[in-house]
């Protein structure tokens, strides 16, 4: 089924791609293809339980932001609130199982190992035979966990002390955090830790924490003032950050995407 069209809010294109749904061990995946913020509202699901996931953008929820390399579970009959700014590609998964590694969560920001991903989106592609699509299902239910420590062990090429940072900055940007202090949490000197962050990012710190505020900073715009937004994301004022917004994204805050030479 393919829904076209786009206003305000809504996504440019939704796609589903449903196998196995009268049994247990079915999937039914939603793909949609964004331009500018999606909000999915406040909901409840009371028969299947709701996994999103967006590769490209982050996701702002009630309780922080989940990054790409991470999915909102949420688990049936629990209410949730979820949008998504910056991506293009959000997909929500439902499902009637709960993943072996989320038994006992009911909704949080959990992790996606780079097999889960392919898996998922190869789930949500044309012409997909339904064998091929249930068994890439178990490889997206054997990819997802909850903890600190296996998110490292999905996504770390290095020491993991980037991906321990990027994990706490993405539920609260506007973290004061020093990276020297960082450093001293972790029992690590400052250049191991942005040798680290140029291995997993290939950008240095202070580049992916900027990014990550704007990002974040983008998800929330349409729901609070500059001012407000400014100070969530970790900006002493609101001059910084709209000139902070402008020189990423080529236009201020609300404002039209100017085109660069």
């Amino acid at each position: 089924m393919r829904l076209t069209g786009h206003s305000g809010q809504d996504p440019v294109r939704c796609e589903e791609y449903a196998y196995g749904l009268g049994s247990p061990g079915g999937i039914l995946v939603l793909a949609y293809r964004c331009a500018g913020r999606v909000d999915f509202g406040e909901r409840r699901e009371d028969f299947l339980h709701q996994l999103y996931w967006s590769p490209d953008g982050v996701l702002s929820t009630v309780g922080g932001f989940v990054a790409p390399r991470e999915a909102l579970w949420v688990r049936r009959a629990v209410t949730h609130e979820v949008a998504v700014a910056g991506g293009q590609a959000v997909y929500r998964v439902c499902l009637r199982e709960v993943p072996p590694a989320l038994v006992g969560l009911r909704t949080g920001a959990v992790s996606v190992s780079p097999e889960a991903a392919r898996a998922l989106v190869s789930i949500a592609s044309a012409g997909v035979a339904e064998a091929d699509a249930l068994a890439a299902r178990e490889r997206l239910m054997a990819g997802l966990a909850a903890s600190t420590h296996e998110f490292v062990d999905h996504h770390a090429v290095g020491a993991g002390f980037a991906m321990t940072i990027a994990r706490a900055l993405t539920r609260d940007p506007g973290d004061p955090t020093l990276l020297d202090e960082w450093a001293a949490r972790l029992h690590a000197s400052v250049k191991t830790v942005q040798r680290d962050f140029e291995r997993e990012f290939g950008m240095s710190y202070s580049r992916w924490r900027t990014l990550t505020r704007l990002r974040a900073a983008r998800a929330l715009l349409e729901l609070h003032p500059v001012h407000q937004v400014a100070s969530r994301v970790g900006y002493a004022t609101s001059s910084a950050f709209v000139a902070a917004f402008a020189k990423e994204f080529g236009h201020t805050p609300g404002g039209r995407v100017r085109v660069r030479p």
